[in-house]
């Protein structure tokens, strides 16, 4: 299990600008094992991030893999030591991942924020310290930034607004900001698709159609008992039956007309932040859409964001962007520098990962990580 541990010495250029930062920041300088265990990868961190990482297998049988980023060990630690909230973790160190043309071994530097409560303020306190901690490095003129930011909050109060069935809400979160992915996922609820559904015969999608549950679960209890299976090997009929119903009214679901265009009007939003609090309420006033709540807390972000002395001017709202990593929950953001390749930094928000892991309760969570070895080309005046 991880524990926290101080920190050593990491031997890049910016080491002491960013321990002088994080102290500055009131964040706690630690380590955790290079080796991991896979698990809280493989469930939380989502395609992108698996198919990259290294694994490896324990004495015991256990799957264990090269450390791929801090934020899931850093936040096991923090339950393993019981620590108070709010806290605030800083890391600096090595990390593991393929990369295509950029070296496997690299290393990371952030701060992870755990447990303060008014959200909107730690998102813009995380976005302003990743700029900070960037000039620190030598980056200090926003100006020469692309600087992008999310809201997977806001995508997911849209797709609530267009009343899609549940199952089609999880499948659509799942490829937000996998541009690619959501184009086929759109292309597939906007599609005529008719008669069989993959995997059900035409007596039990009658029944699913048609609504007849109890009929469908004694369809289902009847073939598992001529299969000879029992009640208690798996899933009960009653629980097959719903997923087989749930099944096809997610095959059955369309997206057409007016409803696709609300999503797709939403999802073609690309502007500056500083225009965007006014764009999206236009947007949802012309459409219909109800996010009264959403769009309150986008704007209380903006002005926190300028209370925290950032430029939203500098800052592009584009309303399809987010993470690949699958644990982020609202605002996302990456910054980069035009030339060269990758971020710079990233980030978000993951409200829901900390009580997944293993927490009591839920934490709110907030964080960033920069790339130093990318920082340090920029600071070369190389371009890959």
């Amino acid at each position: 299990m991880s524990r926290l541990f101080p920190a050593s010495e990491s031997g890049t250029p910016f080491d002491g600008a960013l321990a002088r930062f994080f102290v500055s920041v009131g964040a706690s300088l630690v380590s955790t094992p290079l080796l991991q265990r896979a698990e809280p990868y493989l469930d939380t961190a989502g395609e992108d991030l698996r198919r990259r990482i290294f694994l490896t297998r324990g004495e015991g049988g256990e799957t264990l893999c090269l450390r791929p980023d801090f934020t899931i060990p850093v936040c096991l630690a923090h339950i393993a030591g019981e620590a108070g909230l709010p806290r605030r973790y800083a890391y600096n160190g090595p990390v593991f991942r393929q990369r295509r043309g950029e070296p496997a071994e690299f290393r990371q530097a952030g701060i992870e924020n755990l447990g303060d409560g008014d959200r909107a303020e730690a998102d813009a306190a995380t976005l302003a310290e990743a700029l900070t901690a960037l000039a620190a490095c030598g980056l200090n003129d926003p100006g020469t930034l692309d600087i992008t930011i999310g809201d997977q909050g806001l995508f997911e109060a849209v797709l609530k607004a267009l009343d899609l069935p549940a199952g089609w809400q999880r499948r659509l979160i799942r490829t937000f900001g996998q541009n690619d992915l959501l184009a086929r996922a759109l292309e597939t609820l906007a599609s005529d698709r008719s008669g069989d559904v993959a995997g059900i015969d035409a007596d039990a999608l009658t029944l699913a159609r048609d609504g007849r549950l109890p009929e469908l679960e004694a369809l289902v209890a009847e073939r598992m008992g001529a299969a000879g299976l029992p009640p208690n090997r798996s899933r009960s009929a009653a629980e097959i039956a719903a997923r087989l119903a749930e099944k096809v009214r997610l095959s059955d679901t369309r997206l057409r007309g007016a409803a696709l265009e609300r999503l797709r009007a939403f999802l073609s939003l690309d502007c500056p932040v500083s225009e965007a609090c006014e764009r999206l309420r236009a947007l949802s006033s012309e459409h219909g859409l109800d996010l009264a709540g959403a769009l309150a807390f986008f704007e209380a972000r903006a002005e926190a964001l300028s209370r925290a002395g950032v430029d939203l001017s500098t800052l592009r709202y584009r309303a399809a962007f987010g993470r690949t990593l699958d644990y982020y929950t609202g605002f996302v953001f990456e910054i980069a520098r035009p030339g060269f390749a990758g971020p710079l930094t990233g980030g978000g928000r993951y409200d829901r990962l900390v009580s997944y892991l293993g927490a009591r309760e839920p934490i709110p969570a907030v964080g960033f990580a920069l790339y130093l070895d990318r920082l340090s080309l920029t600071q070369e005046g190389a371009r890959p």
